[in-house]
């Protein structure tokens, strides 16, 4: 691999692993809403609406930060797969595919819950085609209201989602490292085989003639 391709594969990683660290810190007020058997409580779900509301309210500079390594994610996908090789056509066309797909969870789930929560207007009706995951009983296209508790399940099933996706997109970026590490390994033995086969070799050849000079 070459330097600058080592260079985008770490700028990849780290973009991908602040996305995972702030979804992390969400991990404890989703938790509640998705993975207990017991009954969430109000408690829960208004420490969970005044955390989302604290975020959407935040100064701009920080959604923009955001965005930012947002973009400097998509820049290294894309400048990686310009004349790809058959190793970058394959991992990082794979993770760029994934990548997008949490674009569009972020845009059109995360974003517009966060603002749905702040300006506190639940019970609106949800637009045809729109993925209303975590909701119970909504299927795709089917005009339902959802509620406040609905509404934050879905946000919050949107960032566990939206953190498997970011987990594919490290995995692939680790295997590709590992599989061209291998590569590399492998050529350098194939190399080191044969400057020793040549030696001996040469080493035979000069044997020969010493003994017919003999």
């Amino acid at each position: 691999m070459r330097p600058q391709s080592d260079d985008l594969a770490l700028t990849n990683k780290l973009a991908t692993s602040f996305f995972l660290g702030i979804l992390f810190s969400l991990f404890p007020y989703d938790y509640p809403l998705l993975w207990t058997a017991s009954t969430t409580s109000e408690a829960n779900f208004q420490t969970l609406e005044a955390h989302l509301r604290f975020l959407h309210n935040s100064p701009p500079v920080i959604p923009r930060i955001l965005h930012i390594v947002i973009s400097v994610g998509l820049l290294g996908f894309f400048i990686k797969l310009y004349k790809p090789s058959e190793s970058n056509m394959l991992f990082d066309g794979a993770s760029l595919v994934l990548y997008m797909c949490g674009f569009v969870v972020y845009m059109a789930n995360i974003v517009k819950g966060l603002r749905v929560v702040s300006g506190g207007k639940y019970d609106v009706k949800l637009v045809e085609g729109e993925v209303a995951v975590g909701a119970r009983g909504v299927t795709g296209g089917e005009e339902k209201l959802l509620g406040r508790d609905d509404s934050l399940k879905v946000l919050a099933a949107s960032n566990t989602i939206l953190a498997l996706v970011l987990v594919g997109v490290l995995v692939l970026q680790t295997g590709q490292w590992y599989a061209e590490r291998k590569q590399t390994q492998e050529i350098e033995q194939i190399r080191k085989d044969k400057t020793a086969a040549n030696k001996a070799n040469g080493s035979t050849q000069r044997a020969a003639s010493a003994k017919k000079k003999a």
